[in-house]
């Protein structure tokens, strides 16, 4: 089967990207909307883009209504988040927080999220999530016709739960089985690690 996506709508082109780059890693947002008022968010179109400097990628769509998401608005005006990576026991969790609610209106506060100081940042993080990264914003962009925001920040902090890593010589090894991380596939589906497994890359 060969598609020509230019004879496609968005709608449809989005459902065969979702379905066929996967798994994909999810950012679960934490950014400040208001003084101790928090909104939380999932992003599945996530990615690390570089380590020096230390820069994770989010690719923000639009409301159904064709507003800007919190968490851009949020970002653009206080230039701090946490990115949460989840496993897969906050999977309802992670889902819930994905619902549309009024600017203002708190996810943590409407899912009973319990939070907890992030120890050298500004922003609390997600108390039970495994991995947190305090992060500033890098940049932002406005991608395509809709269009997306492009939103590009640097990692400052990190948060990791002590029984996914130990010490390996001057690095951390993170456990991936311990980890467990939650990924998104197409539709409403989602997955976590089945078998992990490793083989020699060519040097």
């Amino acid at each position: 089967m060969y598609i020509d996506l230019s004879q496609w709508d968005p709608a449809n082109i989005y459902h065969l990207m979702t379905q066929t780059v996967v798994p994909r890693p999810i950012a679960w947002v934490l950014t400040e909307s208001q003084e101790d008022n928090f909104n939380l968010a999932p992003f599945s179109y996530f990615t690390p883009v570089s380590s020096n400097p230390p820069l994770l990628m989010i690719s923000i769509g639009k409301k159904p209504n064709g507003d800007i998401k919190d968490t851009a608005v949020n970002v653009k005006k206080t230039r701090k988040l946490v990115i949460h990576i989840a496993n897969g026991s906050l999977a309802k969790s992670v889902t819930r927080t994905a619902a549309t609610l009024e600017h203002g209106e708190s996810e943590v506060t409407a899912n009973d999220i319990e939070l907890e100081e992030f120890e050298g940042f500004s922003l609390p993080r997600v108390s039970n999530c495994p991995v947190a990264f305090g992060c500033s914003l890098y940049e932002i962009q406005e991608i395509g016709a809709t269009p997306q925001t492009l939103l590009i920040a640097k990692v400052e902090k990190v948060y990791l739960a002590s029984y996914i890593a130990e010490q390996h010589g001057e690095g951390l090894k993170v456990d991936a089985r311990k980890l467990n991380p939650l990924s998104r596939l197409g539709g409403g589906e989602y997955a976590t690690l089945d078998k992990v497994f490793s083989f020699q890359r060519p040097k």
